[in-house]
């Protein structure tokens, strides 16, 4: 009998009870307004921002709408403005490049590896296009940091880090959003912590975060916030920093308070899920996995492989045989942008020349979200449905690809 899976890639775990109680002691109380306060009282907004803040080591962090929203204004606090050109990675979704777009900068693309980091040696070519890099650690795959700020602090280069797949993730020890001038978390619901929408930014420079108070709309009621530079850091910045509201609601960080606090065993369960799978599609043929260095600490809430070198039609069968039995890839190197898999040639107001090694890599990148509501055994599952139809598909095509992982 053909084994099929039945689970559902896009269901998530219920927010915790602890979140549940919080969340109605806040609507109960009607102060969902982060700044909407009672006597001694401290939001459950600020609280969150003390809390992550501790949980990385930062000195300063702020809560908002989104991780989008954490990207732009860090991109607005480093001073990028209209027609500056700001460095990104090629492989990343689109709210990374449209952060940039909605500062009036110009996204400057830098390659991909078979590794699905950054393309080092290509960034170390464009570095004298820009004074930024927003790096993105896509769909969790961390580069050599000490590498690559290295290359970036030589040139003067301010790096910002998109961790919207990297919360509880680390480099050599040292956590994801660290390693820049600025980290921007998301928590919308496919990421480690679950709000729905919502994001946090961490910096250690008080003017830094001053700035991006001031931008989330804080008007002056910036004291209010436990995880903020002193008040003095504001009296100039507060007269020149415009007001771009894109606050989190106490609602949001009620919920995600005792996510955070529970992220470490999340992270271990995440991981125990994609050893399983990483185990079960191991030398199969014709499919590359990614390795994973000893100095990356990951959180593994989704998965990739390589269908490198192989002919379109093959992959779409690949992809529709996995689907009949249940299994849902998501694949970048389709002709159009599909949900989630849109990549560099797809954002048009963009352009960027053809960049040939990296679009090999594209076409052969092969994505699954991994939510938590699938089990150990799960996991073995899909690997052995994976397994089979690329295997087959390979067999029937004649498919020359890289060598297996």
């Amino acid at each position: 009998m053909t084994e099929r899976f039945h689970g559902s890639f896009t269901q998530q775990e219920p927010i915790p009870d602890e979140g549940i109680k919080a969340a109605n002691a806040v609507m109960q109380s009607g102060r969902l307004h982060r700044y909407n306060t009672s006597g001694d009282e401290v939001a459950e907004a600020a609280l969150l921002e003390q809390e992550f803040a501790a949980s990385v080591g930062a000195r300063y962090c702020l809560a908002v709408a989104s991780g989008g929203y954490a990207m732009t204004t860090a991109l607005r606090a480093c001073g990028v403005g209209h027609g500056d050109k700001v460095l990104t990675n090629a492989f990343t979704l689109a709210p990374v490049p449209g952060a940039i777009a909605a500062v009036g900068g110009v996204p400057v693309f830098v390659g991909v590896t078979e590794d699905l980091v950054i393309d080092l040696a290509d960034l170390a070519a464009k570095l004298d296009q820009a004074k930024v890099l927003l790096l993105s650690h896509m769909r969790g795959h961390i580069c050599d940091m000490e590498r690559l700020m290295a290359i970036c602090d030589a040139a003067g280069v301010t790096v910002i880090e998109d961790c919207a797949h990297t919360m509880g993730a680390a480099w050599n020890d040292v956590p994801s959003g660290r390693w820049g001038r600025f980290g921007c978390y998301s928590t919308q619901t496919y990421k480690h912590i679950n709000s729905g929408e919502g994001g946090l930014l961490i910096c250690d420079g008080a003017e830094d975060m001053a700035r991006a108070i001031m931008l989330s709309g804080s008007y002056m009621l910036f004291e209010k916030h436990r995880a903020a530079p002193p008040v003095e850091t504001f009296a100039q910045i507060k007269y020149e920093t415009p007001n771009i509201s894109g606050r989190m609601d106490n609602l949001r960080a009620a919920i995600l308070r005792p996510q955070l606090r529970d992220l470490a065993t999340q992270a271990a369960r995440w991981n125990a899920r994609y050893r399983v799978l990483e185990h079960g599609l191991v030398n199969t043929p014709g499919l590359r996995l990614i390795p994973r260095p000893a100095k990356e600490q990951f959180v593994a809430s989704s998965f990739q492989f390589l269908l490198l070198d192989w002919d379109a039609p093959a992959v779409a069968d690949v992809l529709a045989r996995c689907a009949a039995r249940g299994v849902e890839l998501k694949w970048f190197g389709g002709a159009e942008p599909t949900g989630f898999t849109s990549r560099y040639d797809s954002w048009r107001y963009a352009p960027s020349d053809p960049m040939p090694a990296s679009d090999r890599v594209l076409a052969g990148v092969i994505d699954m979200r991994l939510p938590l509501t699938f089990s150990e055994d799960d996991c073995a599952l899909i690997a052995r449905i994976i397994r089979a139809e690329v295997g087959a598909v390979y067999q029937m095509s004649g498919t020359q690809s890289a060598a297996p992982g």
